[in-house]
């Protein structure tokens, strides 16, 4: 049986046994790495989702100027048109292409669906009034130690949750702080959560290095759309919507061009890493 189908199962039902809850999961973590065996000697190929947050209804975080969903779809679209272009093992399956909404559970089913090997979801980032001052990017990976301002974000990205009439059902009661959380985190963790973190820090070593860009560090946080997809996944903040500087450089085509180049060699180089340790 498949894993999505497997946790997705456990998902629907209030399980209370959390001893079975892990032995299934075990289980359908060692599947996953058997799918992902090497096949002969061919050259693999990998799938890497991109996903371009917010968009539609749900216009995300907003500077003076700007919508968080109108800055992060053409970096977005970009990052996919250097993966297209120039790699010729990297298939791209987009979340949306346009300013069109789709909830967080449906860009996870896509992903999980398709098998991908990454899953990389694109955003902006903002403060309180008083604030202003904060600048940066940032790069998450899934955790359930929430802390600070990694709590702010986490409730600011899952919040869209609440956009469905019916999200107690679609997200099942989805709580960060929960012990079956923690339990099915500890078992993802042992799957994805190494190649989560490596390329996370590449994205964040590529932001300052080829887009010249302040950083603000890889970070965990509970962050709904990472917790339901069963691949490497990260979730990056481009910068501050509410910074008027960093506002009018993410409204740069050239800044924009920069960064998106930034994510691609970045995962470019994650799976060249890959290969040449025969992961």
């Amino acid at each position: 049986m498949r894993k999505v189908i497997l946790i997705d199962r456990f998902i629907r039902i209030k399980v209370k046994n959390y001893s079975l809850l892990v032995i299934f999961l075990i289980v359908s973590c060692l599947q996953v790495n058997a799918m992902q065996a090497p096949n002969g000697g061919e050259k693999k190929k990998y799938k890497v989702v991109l996903d371009a947050g917010h968009g539609g209804k749900d216009p995300g975080t907003r500077g003076k100027n700007l919508k968080e969903k109108d800055v992060v779809l053409p970096v977005t679209l970009l990052v996919g048109k250097y993966l297209e272009t120039l790699t010729d093992n990297i298939e791209v399956i987009y979340t949306r292409k346009n300013d069109v909404y789709s909830h967080p559970k449906v860009r996870a089913i896509m992903a999980n669906d398709a098998e991908a090997d990454l899953f990389v979801s694109i955003h902006a980032n903002a403060m309180n009034p008083g604030y202003e001052s904060v600048s940066g990017t940032e790069v998450f990976v899934m955790g359930t130690k929430n802390e600070g301002r990694n709590f702010e974000v986490a409730k600011r990205e899952n919040s869209v949750i609440l956009l469905e009439e019916n999200y107690e059902e679609i997200y099942q009661g989805f709580d960060p702080n929960a012990p079956e959380v923690d339990i099915m985190f500890s078992i993802q963790q042992e799957a994805y959560q190494e190649n989560s973190i490596l390329l996370a820090s590449n994205i964040d070593e590529q932001f300052k290095k080829r887009a010249g860009r302040k950083s603000r560090g890889v970070k965990q946080s509970s962050l709904w759309v990472l917790w339901s997809t069963y691949m490497p996944s990260v979730l990056v903040e481009l910068g501050y919507l509410t910074n008027p500087k960093e506002e009018k450089d993410l409204g740069s085509a050239e800044v924009q061009d920069y960064l998106a180049s930034a994510i691609f060699r970045a995962i470019r180089d994650y799976f060249e890493y890959l290969e040449s340790t025969g992961n």
